[in-house]
């Protein structure tokens, strides 16, 4: 059997979303020596911490949560390096490429690790680095269909524009965007992985993400 190792952020009250979006309210609502079973209230936005994104995210009429099959969240991805980068710097093919050529067909899914996880739930988190759409696109034509970014989003936040190009390029293609995910210090280039969302039936849902490491 295959070690589990763990990339997801977990969920605590008042913790780091993207802007705008609903904070996170964790509280009890049942106690032990009240009710006798301890019970938590929890309130908090489809797109909380460690996530995915359906394509009804941003795509009228896209495809749900509902329709989204945990065959295409479970499989071989390829781990794509791209250290050092300035806050908002948007990097592109050359700084994909640099640690490496990329297969002229890659794995369904494809994970960026730009090391930004350290920044999750400090101001810097917002100012994170993004994907070139050209980039995403190139991704898209060998064969990437989830993209995982360790970021809020791998288009930039809260910039002058409100358009997110690389989720029109995946979403928009009916594929899916898997956001904040952490611990990828020392994967190797090439892993299994899962994505098992809350079953939700909107436009996205928490996610526990997990590495399959093999001894």
């Amino acid at each position: 059997m295959p070690k589990l190792r763990d990339l997801s952020h977990p969920i605590r009250d008042g913790m780091m979303v993207y802007p705008g979006d609903p904070h996170v309210a964790i509280s009890p609502a049942l106690s032990v020596e009240r009710d006798g079973v301890q019970v938590e209230r929890v309130d908090m936005g489809s797109h909380t911490g460690t996530h995915i994104d359906a394509p009804a995210h941003t795509v009228a009429g896209g495809r749900t949560m509902a329709e989204v099959t945990l065959d295409e969240l479970v499989g071989d991805a390829l781990v794509l390096r791209v250290p050092g980068l300035a806050d908002r710097q948007r990097y592109g093919w050359d700084d994909l490429a640099a640690a490496g050529q990329i297969p002229d067909a890659v794995p369904a899914i494809v994970i960026i690790d730009t090391g930004w996880a350290q920044w999750f739930g400090q101001d810097r988190a917002t100012d994170h680095p993004h994907l070139h759409p050209d980039a995403a696109a190139e991704l898209w034509r060998r064969g990437m269909r989830v993209l995982a970014v360790d970021t809020l989003s791998p288009d930039e936040t809260g910039g002058s524009s409100a358009e997110f190009p690389v989720h029109g390029i995946v979403l928009g293609g009916d594929g899916l965007i898997v956001e904040n995910i952490c611990g990828l210090a020392d994967l190797p280039a090439r892993v299994q992985v899962g994505f098992f969302p809350f079953k939700l039936q909107g436009d996205g849902a928490p996610v526990r993400a997990v590495v399959f490491e093999r001894e």
